[in-house]
Parts: structure tokens; C-alpha cells; sequence
């Protein structure tokens, strides 16, 4: 099950970035959404340079998996668990 409809279109990198971008407006708090888009950002610019089409292939479906599991595990846990869970502590 996809986080949201249409993952199976998802064949080029900035089709993608543009799925997982809208996977981090459904979740619960402006938060959880920045750090993730954060996220997203960050490994778009770590994997800029792959041109091998399998390994970008294997990119794509790892990143839906994980887009899967961490809107499925939002929708169980109640928001202020998630929070704690999903963003590091802003504690010193």
C-alpha cells in the first residue's frame, strides 16, 4: 500500500521528489512536515550524480517503502508519540 495514490507512476527522480513532497503535506504537524521535506532535500542532493538507470530504479522503490511506513506508523501512533518518535529531541 502507497502513502499516497499514484506511486506507481513514480519512474523518474523528480517524479519522485514531487510524490514524496506531497507524502510530507498529509503529515500531522508543520513540525514532522519541514523535517521531512528536510529529508527529502537533503538525499535528492546525496544522490544527484547517480546515473546507473537499476540504481536509480532501486532509489525510487526503497523511498516509496520507507514514505509507506513512516505515514502508516503516523496514522497508528497518536501525534505527540509520533513527534517524539520521528524528530530528534530538541533537548541538550
Amino acid at each position: 500500500m502507497a502513502p499516497l495514490p499514484g506511486a506507481e507512476l513514480v519512474q523518474r527522480p523528480l517524479q519522485l521528489y514531487r510524490y514524496l513532497l506531497r507524502c510530507c503535506q498529509q503529515l500531522p504537524t508543520k513540525g514532522i512536515q519541514q523535517h521531512y521535506k528536510h529529508a527529502v532535500r537533503q538525499s535528492f542532493q546525496v544522490h544527484s550524480d547517480e546515473d546507473n538507470p537499476e540504481r536509480i530504479q532501486q532509489i525510487i522503490k526503497r523511498a516509496i517503502e520507507d514514505a509507506d511506513w513512516i505515514m502508516n506508523k503516523l496514522r497508528i501512533v497518536p501525534v505527540e508519540e509520533a513527534t517524539s518518535q520521528l524528530l530528534p529531541s530538541s533537548r541538550s
